[in-house]
């Protein structure tokens, strides 16, 4: 088979780079946006243009198909997300789709046969942007999202996931369930993605086979004390939501810093003061905890003893704290075989890998709950992401596609 092509890798990432809302600062597209439903069209067309079957689910999931020699057999995906944080770069997620579009452009070339079905995804909404939850279309797959939830989460504005989706003409109510995909309906599943960190760069190493996905645990908090003035208030007789709240970080902090997990992250990453004035005793803060971990046990250890010193924190500090669960997700190993699989294309490429496990979590944390799944990264230049600055050469993308091709035609001939 011929080797990828970086030339249209570029074109690809650089023709889904001109829908953006902030072309003045980074990349901006933020699900069912704009920007967001021009570039679903473009990338539905390039999909169609080699030749795809293209369909989307109720969620806006897109699928594209390559048919194999047998199509009742379970098929093969890859694929990865086109929506982006605000001021972002054009790589995160836009990179495993583009790398799973030009896989399938090196089998049409070569004429290249398989028994199964290759399919290329487009996740809907992996960012937690706009609804304030991550992963919304591999969510809805897997069953950790219910119809009845698309009606509960709302963007900034009120309206909910549910009347978007109806507002666009997505069928929910009749074919939701159509979504659900149970153990043995996908044969295997890989994701090519940047790294988002620093390690393969430092190692000089092109392609990270990812052993293990850390998943998130998100919660909501607010904390309420006294607002008082600034002045006329000593500091014995205050009871400062912010400062509480600055106590519990440092606690949080070095929680995080001490735990015996491989891998583990503690973030508060949201804060809103009120009244947010110079001259204001904060009476009340609102807060986000993003607790991630490659193993369930040590996270569920770190949530409760948060729980415990927070509620101690707030005890001893005369304010009121109240913490709500958004998701308490479970982490994922990847399948061994794939990555073995992934391991061997990367002698016969002659390309250097080593193990990691991902910090970020992915679409694949949830499409592995039913199917064997596995990931592979690319390098990010100085471990940025999340950023207008954020680069991953189409040297290495292209290198990444190479792996990712021979990779997906191995599973899609088993």
């Amino acid at each position: 088979m011929n080797r990828a092509s970086k030339d249209r890798i570029q074109e690809w990432i650089e023709g889904m780079a001109q829908f953006n809302a902030t072309p003045e600062f980074g990349t901006t597209r933020i699900l069912f946006t704009k920007p967001e439903l021009e570039n679903r069209k473009y990338v539905r067309e390039e999909m169609m243009n080699l030749g795809l079957d293209v369909h989307e689910d109720a969620i806006g999931n897109i699928y594209a198909v390559r048919k194999g020699t047998d199509s009742s057999l379970p098929p093969v995906w890859t694929g990865s997300h086109i929506d982006t944080v605000p001021n972002a770069g054009n790589y995160d997620g836009m990179a495993g789709v583009v790398c799973g579009l030009e896989a399938v452009r090196l089998f049409n070339e070569v004429g290249a046969v398989h028994k199964r079905d290759i399919c290329v995804i487009v996740y809907t909404s992996e960012e937690p942007t706009r609804f304030g939850l991550s992963c919304l279309g591999s969510r809805a797959m897997s069953g950790d999202m219910s119809l009845e939830h698309t009606r509960k989460i709302k963007d900034n504005s009120g309206r909910s996931l549910y009347d978007k989706l109806t507002e666009l003409g997505y069928d929910v109510d009749l074919d939701y369930d159509d979504i659900r995909r149970d153990k043995g309906d996908v044969y295997a599943s890989v994701e090519l993605h940047i790294e988002q960190n620093r390690n393969l760069e430092q190692a000089g190493k092109t392609i990270g086979v990812v052993r293990k996905i850390c998943a998130p645990s998100i919660y909501n908090a607010e904390i309420t004390g006294v607002q008082s003035h600034a002045g006329g208030t000593d500091m014995g007789a205050r009871r400062d939501a912010f400062a509480a709240l600055s106590e519990m970080e440092l606690a949080l902090e070095k929680m995080a810093q001490e735990c015996e997990s491989e891998y583990n992250t503690a973030t508060i990453g949201h804060v809103e003061v009120i009244p947010n004035a110079v001259n204001v005793i904060p009476g009340k803060v609102r807060f986000s905890v993003d607790i991630r971990d490659c193993n369930w046990d040590s996270k569920q250890k770190l949530i409760h003893q948060m729980q415990t010193e927070f509620e101690q924190i707030a005890s001893r500090r005369n304010v009121i704290l109240n913490m709500e669960e958004e998701n308490n997700d479970m982490p994922l190993s990847c399948d061994d075989a794939i990555c073995s699989l992934i391991e061997n294309s990367c002698e016969k490429f002659d390309l250097e890998n080593m193990d990691m496990i991902s910090g970020p979590y992915h679409d694949s944390l949830f499409v592995g709950k039913f199917a064997p799944t596995a990931m592979i990264f690319v390098p990010s230049h100085n471990g940025i992401s999340h950023s207008p600055d954020e680069y991953t050469s189409y040297e290495d993308l292209a290198s990444g596609a190479d792996v990712l091709a021979d990779v997906l035609l191995k599973l899609a001939n088993e």
